[in-house]
């Protein structure tokens, strides 16, 4: 039983469709939210959610990063201010989605809207008095749109460990983050025999696991190739989206899965992860404690180099620029992701309650005494 404040207005959610992060997140939060709790989510997709609970809606809007063909030409050249990162001139699509936000803003008239992500939406917020929570993610965004979002901001959630903070974060910054390490997990982490058997692996044969994240097109095949000849004795599975390279000179210890339902039983199943860094990747390897070794895909605003720093710093992965491109940089690699590994640590950047804290910080940003015609009333949950 948790004391939650009572739920008066809705409360607003946008997500990015971008990769699995954002819905996971947020269905994870919402979820920890009381029943009566209305919550109207916000995004161009409708499909990638986990269960919803009950007075939970999703709201399809137009991308606001994609064409959809009607957009008006000669305007491109029209230089976009600092103050925005995606707002280009002339698209009908992103007028719709902005113009179906606010009329929900007018017509709900809500207690909070969170934002996950988008600078534009959360200055939106501002500038229609609404409160709002943005997400925080890692990456150079100490540019004024960024700084609008977070300074016009209620509060700050970092689905993150405290210990992974950026330091050119400002003490204001901090002050207003809730830091919620691991919230969208969905369960604990699998025991390593388990695991094996039920994806079939031998108990005594060594697995180096390489996973990508859903958010981009994945790795090039031909460093694994070098990684499963300079190790024989190793099983080399690929997860996620992988480039095939004609010249890879792939050997039979290097399986590739593509994408799977039992990520979490590979990650228990495996002595070594090989990944990038996107938000939801990293926790789940977090959640299992095994070496790893990181190496940043591209990501808008450097989000998965500030994220490879961070872990570096916190002791919990061997940050690397670039995979491997030889087999002795194989071997030195492996031999340092495990002998810096230390058991314990990075469980301890997961938090299980992550979900139910989150929640309670949420609804403690709520200004009911000061909010015409809520009532108080206590909620149990």
């Amino acid at each position: 039983m948790r004391d939650f404040p009572a739920a008066a207005g809705p409360i607003g959610y946008f997500v990015h469709h971008q990769g699995r992060g954002h819905a996971e997140r947020c269905a994870s939060l919402v979820n920890a939210l009381p029943l009566a709790q209305e919550v109207v989510i916000f995004c161009a997709r409708d499909d990638i959610f986990p269960p919803l609970r009950e007075n939970v809606r999703v709201v399809k809007i137009p991308s606001l990063f994609e064409r959809s063909g009607q957009e008006r030409t000669g305007l491109d050249t029209v230089d976009s201010p600092d103050t925005v990162h995606c707002a280009p001139l002339g698209w009908p699509g992103i007028r719709r989605a902005m113009a179906t936000i606010a009329a929900w803003f007018d017509t709900a008239d809500p207690d909070l809207m969170i934002c996950d992500v988008s600078a534009e939406i959360a200055q939106l917020c501002r500038i229609c008095s609404v409160p709002h929570v943005k997400v925080l993610q890692h990456g150079d965004r100490g540019d004024p749109g960024h700084r609008a979002a977070y300074d016009g901001a209620v509060g700050l959630l970092a689905p993150f460990s405290a210990a992974l903070a950026q330091p050119d974060w400002t003490e204001a910054m901090r002050r207003k983050t809730h830091f919620a390490g691991g919230l969208g997990l969905r369960a604990k982490a699998p025991v390593k025999a388990d695991a094996r058997r039920r994806l079939g692996m031998a108990e005594d044969r060594r697995v180096a696991l390489v996973l990508s994240g859903g958010g981009g097109n994945g790795w090039t095949s031909a460093p694994f190739g070098i990684a499963a000849r300079a190790l024989p004795d190793w099983t080399w599975i690929t997860v996620g989206a992988m480039q095939t390279d004609w010249h890879g000179t792939e050997g039979a210890n290097l399986i590739h899965k593509g994408w799977v339902e039992t990520v979490a039983d590979h990650i228990a199943a495996a002595d070594v992860v090989v990944s990038s860094t996107g938000n939801t990747t990293c926790a789940e390897v977090l959640n299992n404690d095994r070496p790893w070794i990181v190496v940043p895909e591209w990501r808008y605003f450097d989000e998965q180099v500030e994220k490879a720093l961070a872990l570096s710093r916190a002791g919990v992965a061997l940050h690397l620029t670039h995979m491997p491109s030889s087999a002795a940089a194989w071997r030195k690699a492996i031999r340092a992701a495990v002998d810096r590994h230390q058991p314990g640590r990075q469980p301890a950047l997961i938090d299980e309650d992550a979900a139910a804290k989150a929640a309670l910080w949420l609804r403690s940003l709520v200004p009911h005494a000061h909010h015409p015609g809520h009532q108080k009333e206590g909620i149990d949950a």
